[in-house]
């Protein structure tokens, strides 16, 4: 071990430029690769760490207070489980508090153990924050060990080896293997999760890493919800006689998954059923409409983020998670924006001007504002209706 530790640390984070963190080990041991993002959010912890959209990526969280509300069995985002089709790790500013909530079944660093995500808290979240701001998000391999033995210099190899997010297809991996049919609708206190009602639509969601919520909210607005995994053609789609078609949410490139996922969108797109992309499947939509996607410096992964829908002049307070996103200027006619960053100016949204065809890169379902974006749901199911939806 060429580089020396400082007494008692118990976890690590090593970054390509040869940059380590040290500090307190919390959650899974061992090591984990990733893409070192930060996010801004200062609740919804155990729905970030369980977003498909985070394979491959390490979570710097900016609130320093993490984890007093424990987790719990139902705010898990995820079909499936594991920081395998997740967030590899995450770093804290403060180690987690015991749970401290009359709805926690856990506390975080158990919980996190048992997925086997990787912690590391005690260390300066904020220099961190800065630096990924100035610099872009970093390679990273985040570790933990109780005992402190480090091989730092092997550690850095491992983050300066890595190839990184662009070029890589992770939505197969996220995405269910087989259909299914999602009969769960939203959250409401104190009677909890809904059951669903009597359908009055048909929705075929695409499954590139699909979050619960958004499953929940389309079976809200009255759809029967088939989740079909992400590799389904536009053929086996429109077999299913839907009355409308949800591209999911996910992780990875999306013009690596646009490989096999483009083709099958432009044919749904051409069918005249009514397409909803929401995030990765907004960008796929974007990209099987004739525009292009770049990667960011830093992305957006945050809970108050202001998007404003250029439709109503309405400014929103959304949830983000992506580091891809859509080229406006790359855009062709009759791709019209819809929605817009006030962040930073980039593009949130589109439309096809005379078709029942939309996207939004934000995550409508997340609800920061808290119901800001759930008209977006409304829309796509008035486009059914008016496409002839039951």
């Amino acid at each position: 071990m060429a580089s020396k530790l400082l007494t008692g640390a118990t976890g690590v984070l090593a970054l390509a430029d040869g940059t380590v963190l040290q500090g307190v080990g919390v959650g899974a041991t061992g090591e984990a690769l990733g893409e070192v993002c930060f996010n801004t959010a200062m609740t919804g912890y155990q729905e970030i760490l369980t977003d498909p959209s985070y394979m491959s990526q390490i979570i710097a969280f900016t609130f320093p207070h993490v984890g007093n509300v424990g987790v719990n069995f139902e705010d898990v985002e995820q079909i499936g489980q594991g920081s395998e089709t997740s967030a590899r790790g995450a770093i804290f500013r403060d180690v987690p508090t015991p749970a401290a909530n009359w709805r926690a079944n856990s506390d975080l660093s158990a919980w996190m153990t048992s997925r086997g995500v990787v912690g590391l808290a005690g260390v300066d979240t904020r220099a961190l924050t800065k630096s990924i701001r100035e610099h872009g998000m970093p390679h990273g391999v985040i570790a933990h060990d109780p005992e402190g033995r480090f091989d730092l210099d092997a550690l850095v190899a491992k983050a300066k080896a890595w190839s990184g997010l662009v070029g890589l297809d992770l939505a197969k991996d996220a995405s269910t293997l087989q259909p299914f049919v999602y009969d769960e609708g939203l959250w409401t206190w104190p009677e909890g999760y809904a059951k669903a009602g009597q359908p009055k639509y048909e929705v075929v969601v695409v499954d590139y890493g699909v979050k619960r919520n958004i499953l929940r909210a389309l079976t809200s607005v009255g759809a029967r919800v088939t989740v079909v995994p992400a590799k389904t053609t536009a053929e086996e789609i429109l077999a299913r006689k839907p009355d409308g078609v949800l591209l999911s949410n996910g992780p990875g490139d999306p013009a690596a998954t646009g490989e096999y996922a483009v083709p099958e969108i432009k044919r749904l797109v051409d069918s005249g059923t009514p397409v909803f992309g929401i995030c990765l499947g907004h960008q796929m939509l974007a990209l099987a409409l004739g525009g292009q996607t770049i990667k960011m410096e830093q992305g957006h992964h945050g809970a108050n983020h202001p998007v404003k829908d250029l439709t109503t002049g309405k400014v929103e307070i959304v949830s983000m998670n992506h580091g891809f996103a859509v080229d406006r200027d790359t855009l062709p006619k009759p791709v019209k924006e819809t929605h817009v960053s006030l962040f930073d100016g980039t593009n949130c949204g589109i439309e096809v001007e005379g078709k029942p065809v939309f996207g939004v890169q934000h995550h409508p379902e997340a609800s920061p504002g808290p119901t800001d974006s759930l008209y977006l749901f409304e829309r796509f199911a008035g486009m059914m209706d008016a496409a002839g939806g039951r």
